[in-house]
């Protein structure tokens, strides 16, 4: 599973899609029908690749991908609008070392709702390259929690610009340089 690029960002429902990388943030895509188009400020958003987001296991954490993988082969996964409790017996079934006092009934929710976002992209069903150095996962400094259930793996990892710029980034105006007062000396 190629999930590279898919990201989540807090306050912004929904996956997004890391097109490209700019000077002060990434560009992104929504994964819906709007194809929504936004930059993401790397030093305000929480930003999480989600092939980095793991749930709370008993033992050790559980990696998404893992998750969506077992639920890609799962006979019939659940409407994420049914009751907590049929949503925590799906989960024992794709998750069954999951923790069951952290991983709430929200955060099923979550990941059905974004599993049903990828579960028809061509990144979710191709294979994962070997050595893949054109794109690396994009986090940023501070990852996305949901209800503390829902956690990236790793802090920081850089991204590659892709060689295509989206629109937006090319016809940005530049901003001046800002200049910072000199000291005061006492």
């Amino acid at each position: 599973m190629n999930l590279l690029g898919i990201v989540a960002v807090s306050g912004k429902p929904g996956l997004w899609k890391a097109l490209a990388q700019n000077k002060t943030g990434y560009i992104l895509e929504s994964l819906d029908a709007l194809k929504t188009k936004m930059v993401a400020n790397i030093s305000t958003a929480k930003i999480a690749a989600l092939n980095e987001i793991t749930l709370f296991g008993l033992d050790e954490d559980i990696k998404l991908v893992d998750v969506f993988e077992k639920m890609k082969n799962s006979a019939s996964v659940p409407d994420a609008k049914l009751d907590g409790k049929k949503l925590r017996d799906f989960f024992r079934e794709v998750a069954p070392d999951h923790d069951e006092e952290k991983v709430y009934a929200s955060d099923m929710k979550k990941v059905l709702n974004w599993y049903s976002i990828i579960k028809e992209l061509p990144l979710f069903t191709e294979a994962d390259p070997a050595a893949s150095v054109a794109e690396e996962p994009v986090v940023a400094e501070e990852p996305v929690a949901v209800h503390g259930a829902v956690k990236p793996v790793a802090k920081k990892a850089p991204v590659k610009a892709a060689a295509k710029k989206a629109p937006e980034a090319e016809n940005a105006p530049a901003k001046p340089n800002a200049k910072k007062p000199a000291a005061k000396k006492v």
